[in-house]
């Protein structure tokens, strides 16, 4: 009985060790598989610290610009200017402009638009052409015996839409209307607007492009205006009276409306930018309201990333 016991106690003590091997290959995989997880969780945590952290330094840039315009008379705001500051571990590099600087598809007369785009290399004709569709498309049909006329073509063109027949909702919208050559939209976005209201341009503030697409302005008073935006300070009447025969089109109204483009550059090596429309609040209830934002979160990364 004695032998017989010792070999049971030995099948007992083998088969603890085997469950107690078990148990610990189960802990070794539970612990690598927490690892990995906690990892994932580090890796994540730090993805999403960027985003907050650059969405905070994003809205600062706001703030501070915001300040900067509404601290002066209304009169007298600068049409554009640029700071750069440090924060939360990183460089912000701000740029803002009037929004006016830009032509409003929905504000602009039918000869600045078909100005712009034989500007941007449309043949006039075409460009005339091109500047009747843009208006169809923020406008309400024309009452006529013929029904809608434009959204015929839309159909006779083999598109499934028809022309909105209200204002550009967004530039995009350009994408979509009929007879604009892709190439020439790609052209134009940078230079035009719907945010803005305004029917002039305002010359302080718009790039040599737009300034060169001003309905009767010469390559001399472009290139007048662009030494008097460099002289410090401008004056802004001597400007307009400069323009001749291009002063209806011109403006030097900075406007309510300003964009901000924000650059950040953190110090560990990654990088992202916004480009946010906002309207200053003149009245008071607020210092000012986000019309537009876009930005590059997805594409925030580290350095060598």
């Amino acid at each position: 009985m004695r032998a017989g016991g010792h070999r049971r106690r030995g099948r007992d003590r083998g088969f603890i060790i085997v469950a107690v091997l078990w148990i610990v290959l189960a802990l070794a995989t539970f612990a690598s598989i927490y690892a990995a997880y906690v990892v994932r969780t580090a890796d994540a945590v730090g993805s999403s610290d960027r985003q907050v952290r650059a969405q905070a330094l994003f809205t600062a840039a706001l703030e501070l610009t915001a300040y900067q315009l509404t601290a002066a008379n209304k009169d007298s705001r600068p049409p554009s200017g640029q700071f750069n500051f440090r924060m939360g571990r990183a460089t912000v590099l701000v740029d803002f402009d009037s929004e006016a600087g830009r032509i409003d598809l929905n504000a602009a007369p039918k000869p600045m638009l078909a100005s712009l785009f034989a500007t941007l290399g449309a043949r006039p004709a075409d460009a005339d052409l091109l500047a009747d569709h843009v208006i169809a498309w923020r406008s309400a049909p024309a009452q006529t015996g013929e029904g809608d006329t434009e959204a015929e073509a839309y159909r006779v063109a083999g598109l499934n839409y028809a022309p909105r027949h209200a204002p550009f909702q967004d530039v995009g919208e350009l994408w979509l209307v009929l007879g604009l050559p892709p190439a020439l939209v790609e052209r134009a976005l940078p230079y035009v607007t719907v945010l803005s209201g305004s029917p002039q341009v305002n010359v302080l503030a718009a790039p040599p492009l737009v300034l060169a697409a001003l309905p009767g302005i010469t390559p001399e008073q472009v290139n007048g205006v662009l030494a008097a935006r460099r002289s410090a300070p401008q004056d802004a009447q001597a400007v307009l009276e400069s323009l001749g025969s291009a002063r209806d089109a011109a403006t030097v109204a900075t406007g309510a409306t300003v964009r901000v483009s924000v650059g950040l550059r953190f110090d560990d090596g990654s990088r992202a930018n916004a480009d946010i429309v906002i309207l200053l609040g003149d009245d008071g209830a607020e210092p000012y309201r986000i019309l537009s934002w876009r930005d590059d979160f997805d594409q925030i990364a580290p350095a060598g990333g």
